[in-house]
């Protein structure tokens, strides 16, 4: 069993920035790509970023990209995700999950395990 719990959520304001966190335990961290996904009200889940197992590689949406940044610490394993220059639709539950392989995924049938979720919201 993997356990993934998210931190960081909150209420910030347009142009604001916040940092989630997301602390893995219960299987070889290092050794699995991690990913960050959301939903936001009404819409289905979609993916925000990825990086692979020792962070060499990232992938962001396009929605995201230059604004948002995933990195991980494997001695501590932790996923991150810096949001910078936040805007009203980046509003959401933010997930991050934990993927079958070690390289960059960005579908979600590539991830077995998923965190409860933290809720972000951008006031315009």
């Amino acid at each position: 069993q993997v356990q993934l719990v998210e931190s960081g959520g909150g209420l910030v304001q347009a142009g604001g920035s916040l940092r989630l966190s997301c602390a893995a335990s219960g299987r070889t961290f290092s050794t699995s790509a991690m990913g960050w996904f959301r939903q936001a009200p009404g819409k289905e889940r979609e993916f925000v970023a990825t990086i692979s197992w020792g962070g060499a590689r990232t992938y962001y949406a396009d929605s995201v990209k230059g604004r948002f940044t995933i990195s991980r610490d494997n001695a501590k394993s932790t996923v991150y995700l810096q949001m910078n220059s936040l805007k009203p639709e980046d509003t959401a539950v933010y997930y991050c999950a934990t993927a079958r392989y070690g390289t960059i995924q960005a579908v979600e049938a590539a991830y077995d395990y998923w965190g409860q979720g933290t809720q972000v919201t951008v006031s315009s």
